[in-house]
């Protein structure tokens, strides 16, 4: 990784909204790895266990517990901070759970960017935002096209259709009234991200993790969908350089382009079949844990609500205008994301294992 985007973070103001996350706890364990000042923003940690919680970041960064869509909060707090670069991470983040709640993951995805973006207005400083939104924002036809930042968004289910929505209000506010502020704003599509501190409910290493410890049975939901894996290290190595490349733009040219949308996804080759990633997951846990016999059950139900087979993302346009690209294969992916949760199960520090790996990852990077 360049010293460009080492220097870039140390000591800038740096707020992270969702911060209490399974994302958002790696990511500011990132920026403090290279020396940020960080605020963070977020309710709660959303689980319990929480990868916040065990890597005691609690102590290590200034935060606000409250509800990104809040305004005066909000505002409160970009006083407080003068952030000069934000990533904004809190939304609701499940697909199923979007079924239950459609019009709270509306209003938490769509009008929580807006509350933050308006705000933001009130900087009047010179401020780089990245909105993290997914790869789920476009209108997809399932089928083997590799869908680019250009393609039509659009969403059958709420998750889906909230990422689209907030993806068209970042592109609106970006135009209408920030870039003239002085305020950068760029988007971020990020495919299934996966590793150690994930402790989500109806997600599949998670899920796989809590019954693997328990020696029973892992219930897949869909093992024949395929989707777009890479290690949570790996889109926020994007989303990190994003920042630095529009912070160290030389030109209003170069930083108008940066401003926009990029997805950050694997190769082809880590695009593969629940059951796949399974059958890894297994294997792999069975290296760590010679005496345990994983094994996997197919729980799919024929009146689920709808969730994607197939989606696939090309990041051409993040190789090209960042240098960036995936470091580590599904099955390295997989080997970090297993040894993670072993090492921490057998009592090594949280924290001590995660920044060996994002060591590790930066050295390759």
């Amino acid at each position: 990784m360049s010293e460009e985007l080492f220097d870039a973070f140390r000591g800038r103001r740096v707020l992270v909204t969702g911060h209490t996350g399974f994302k958002g706890s790696w990511l500011v364990s990132w920026l403090l790895h290279r020396r940020a000042e960080v605020m963070g923003f977020a309710l709660d940690p959303p689980t319990n266990p929480s990868l916040y919680a065990q890597l005691g970041l609690a102590s290590k960064i200034e935060q606000r517990i409250a509800d990104i869509r809040h305004r005066r909060e909000i505002c409160e707090c970009l006083v407080r901070w003068q952030p000069e670069i934000i990533f904004h991470l809190a939304a609701q983040p499940l697909v199923r759970k979007s079924y239950d709640e459609p019009i709270e993951t509306f209003d938490v995805n769509v009008m929580g960017t807006l509350q933050l973006l308006d705000a933001i207005r009130t900087l009047n400083r010179t401020c780089v935002v990245v909105v993290v939104t997914s790869d789920k924002c476009y209108r997809n036809h399932e089928w083997e096209y590799a869908y680019r930042e250009n393609d039509a968004l659009g969403g059958k289910d709420p998750y889906s259709c909230s990422k689209a929505m907030t993806e068209l209000a970042v592109d609106c506010y970006r135009n209408s009234f920030l870039h003239d502020a002085g305020i950068y704003v760029a988007s971020v599509r990020a495919g299934n991200v996966i590793g150690g501190g994930d402790w989500a409910e109806d997600r599949i290493v998670p899920d796989a993790i809590r019954a693997l410890s328990k020696d029973h049975s892992i219930s897949v939901r869909n093992p024949h969908s395929s989707r777009p894996w890479q290690h949570v290290l790996e889109p926020l190595h994007g989303y990190l350089r994003l920042a630095a490349r529009i912070v160290s733009a030389k030109d209003e040219g170069d930083r108008n382009e940066l401003c926009s949308a990029f997805n950050f996804g694997p190769p082809q080759s880590s695009n593969v079949a629940v059951a796949t990633l399974i059958d890894c997951i297994a294997k792999t846990w069975s290296a760590f844990n010679p005496s345990s016999a994983p094994r996997w059950e197919d729980d799919s139900d024929p009146d689920a609500p709808h969730e994607a087979r197939l989606l696939h993302v090309a990041s051409d346009k993040a190789h090209h205008l960042l240098d960036w690209r995936c470091v580590w294969s599904l099955q390295q992916t997989v080997e970090e994301t297993i040894s993670w949760y072993h090492r921490v199960r057998q009592g090594e520090a949280a924290m001590s294992v995660t920044l060996e790996q994002i060591q590790q990852f930066e050295s390759l990077a």
